[in-house]
């Protein structure tokens, strides 16, 4: 390190855990900016780099984001995509942490008698991602769900399948990229946004329950009308 902290490459790349040819692309992609020339071959960066490419790093390596997408976030506000992150991962924690108590498939079976085929269709569509050590909270109570559905009529013997669950799926899909972009740029920096978070996911459960039941009867009238 130089005497007023500037880093050379090596000392770049070994500090921020890159190579020095991925540092460069970063550069020839404007994804940092200019380093100190002191001569035509030889250049430093400031420390700010170190952090700055650990975040590039991740948002592509862990968010899958083309480095275009990450240039303009950096070039709009760094310090907002950092918090973007930041909530991200505590909203992402806190959901993993839930997800340590598991329900073995024999005592599934055993709690909603639904059978061992429809729980493997189940996993096959996506919509259960059980592991070694059995199913998270969530499958759980999607199942549930499912076994409340077969007790009161929706059977295959009315042609009710599990794969009826792929509609609801892919609508709730699309729903949930937009309601995770605007949380995030919404909450992104505030000391209080796991406590909105958590506070708001009972009343978004109702919201999303009623406007359901309210367009399940606006359909059924138009459809009324229609014949009429």
């Amino acid at each position: 390190m130089s005497e007023d902290g500037l880093l050379k490459m090596s000392e770049l790349a070994e500090a921020s855990g890159v190579s020095a040819g991925t540092i460069k692309h970063y550069l020839r992609e404007g994804l940092l900016p200019e380093p100190v020339k002191t001569s035509r071959n030889m250049a430093y960066y400031p420390p700010e780099f170190v952090e700055r490419i650990r975040l590039i790093r991740q948002l592509q390596a862990e968010r899958f984001m083309p480095l275009k997408l990450i240039r303009s976030m950096l070039e709009e506000d760094p310090e907002r995509a950092k918090a973007l992150v930041e909530l991200e991962d505590r909203i992402l924690e806190r959901a993993i942490a839930g997800e340590q108590r598991r329900v073995s498939s024999a005592e599934l079976r055993k709690r909603y008698d639904i059978p061992q085929d429809a729980l493997d269709r189940l996993a096959e569509l996506g919509v259960l991602e059980p592991n070694s050590r059995g199913y998270a909270p969530f499958d759980v109570q999607i199942v549930e769900a499912i076994s409340r559905f077969r007790a009161g009529g929706y059977d295959e013997r009315l042609g009710f399948t599990v794969y009826d669950t792929l509609r609801y799926k892919r609508a709730l899909e699309e729903l949930v990229k937009d309601e995770v972009a605007i949380l995030l740029e919404r909450l992104a920096g505030r000391a209080d946004a796991m406590e909105i978070v958590e506070a708001g996911t009972e009343p978004l459960n109702e919201l999303i329950a009623a406007l359901h039941q309210k367009s399940l009867v606006a359909e059924l009238r138009a459809q009324r009308s229609a014949r009429d």
